[in-house]
């Protein structure tokens, strides 16, 4: 997944630091950083059930981030590992688009810990580099899916002369 949705699929093994002038959940409000930390909090306790089928109610359905997101778990699952422990470190959150209904986040975060466990076997997954993506929220609904669900996460550019707003344009545009 984009770093934030299949970050276990294919992790950074080395660290790198905080973007220049980031600090925790800066350019954000309040509210818009709770819905990101609580979204993060199901997500991991989906993760550690090792269940695919506990994601479904974090993501609109037809999401392809859902879907990378399942078969990620799936795999593991499929290997007899849970993982546990899943902590996304979050540098910054800006607010691009917010109404009653729908949410969409300019975040930079990365995966700090987690733990594939099984047979008895513990392997502490790397933690990931830095990375920005424009993540498009919609207020779901139903009581299993009464929070906030991911649409799309679109991955912004890292350089300055490649950064455009063509990942954030076609986020917003749902």
């Amino acid at each position: 997944m984009d770093a934030l949705l299949a970050v276990l699929a294919v992790l950074a093994s080395t660290l790198s630091p905080p973007p220049a002038g980031a600090g925790p959940a800066r350019d954000a409000t309040p509210p818009a950083v709770r819905v990101l930390h609580d979204w993060d909090a199901r997500r991991a306790d989906a993760w550690s059930s090792g269940r695919p089928a506990a994601l479904r109610p974090l993501y609109v359905a037809g999401s392809r981030a859902g879907h990378a997101d399942r078969a990620a778990l799936a795999a593991y699952a499929e290997r007899g590992l849970r993982v546990r422990g899943l902590r996304m470190q979050v540098a910054s959150v800006e607010v691009l688009e917010r109404s009653s209904t729908r949410l969409v986040l300019a975040v930079t975060d990365r995966l700090v810990t987690a733990v594939a466990v099984g047979g008895g076997a513990r392997w502490p997954l790397p933690a990931d580099r830095w990375s920005t993506r424009v993540v498009a929220l919609r207020r779901g609904g139903g009581p299993v899916g009464a929070g906030w669900q991911v649409e799309e996460v679109c991955a912004v550019a890292q350089t300055p002369a490649a950064a455009s707003t063509a990942p954030t344009s076609r986020c917003r545009k749902r």
